[in-house]
């Protein structure tokens, strides 16, 4: 089985940065240089990233027993601006007790 933490991590960082890849440059280049082709590529990308962490966070939530409420934390911390970044640490430490369990 594969460690389903380590799926969620490398996911919330993926969608923490097209995040910040969409705020930061992308939204500029709209308003700024007039070309909204780059919201809707990051847009999509982050839209799909966002899925893709939802899905790893309900699989994560199943295999590894978590109770309810940390499962919603992580995903309130998702919706967070640098959430993601901030809960990393801490799903570090479970990535390597889960590891060491199974």
């Amino acid at each position: 089985m594969t460690n389903p933490i380590s799926l969620l991590r490398r996911l919330g960082l993926a969608e923490a940065i097209s995040f910040l890849l969409l705020v930061g440059v992308a939204m500029p280049l709209k308003y700024f240089l007039h070309q909204p082709l780059a919201v809707r590529i990051f847009g999509l990308l982050h839209g799909l990233l966002f899925v893709a962490f939802c899905a790893a966070l309900l699989y994560a939530w199943r295999a590894t027993r978590w109770p309810l409420s940390r499962a919603a934390l992580i995903f309130v911390a998702a919706l967070l601006p640098f959430g993601p970044f901030f809960i990393d640490r801490r799903l570090r430490s479970d990535e390597e007790s889960f590891r060491a369990r199974t």
